[in-house]
């Protein structure tokens, strides 16, 4: 069961675990869906790709990661995470850092209109 869980417009996550430090989710990306484009100033997010293709753009860079493949986000780099097939897509992020409130995003751009909340 998990420790708190969200659905959003673009699929959904949920808490698998936390400690002081640390945050682990199961995202669920629909087919055709994308993240907001965003940054973080208190953490940094390891995504592993547990079924499905990850399309993901890490600053300027776009990488796309199939199942098994996994990459780091460093804390305040802009990121995406974007599901352009027809399949599903599973992630598996590790978040880390001093502070991981859901209200630590700036949303530089949102396909669904959602308005960045406060900076902490």
């Amino acid at each position: 069961m998990p420790l708190d869980f969200e659905i959003r417009p673009w699929g959904a996550w949920y808490v698998l675990d936390q400690g002081d430090l640390y945050k682990v989710k199961r995202i669920e990306v629909e087919p055709g869906k994308r993240l907001s484009l965003q940054t973080h100033v208190h953490r940094s997010e390891h995504w592993y790709v547990v079924t499905g293709v990850a399309t993901c753009q890490i600053g300027d860079h776009e990488r796309v990661l199939r199942q098994g493949e996994s990459l780091v986000v460093p804390q305040g780099v802009a990121h995406r995470l974007a599901n352009l097939h027809d399949e599903p897509l599973l992630v598996i992020e590790v978040q880390h850092g001093d502070y991981l409130g859901e209200d630590d995003i700036c949303r530089l751009a949102d396909d669904y209109g959602r308005q960045a909340p406060v900076e902490t």
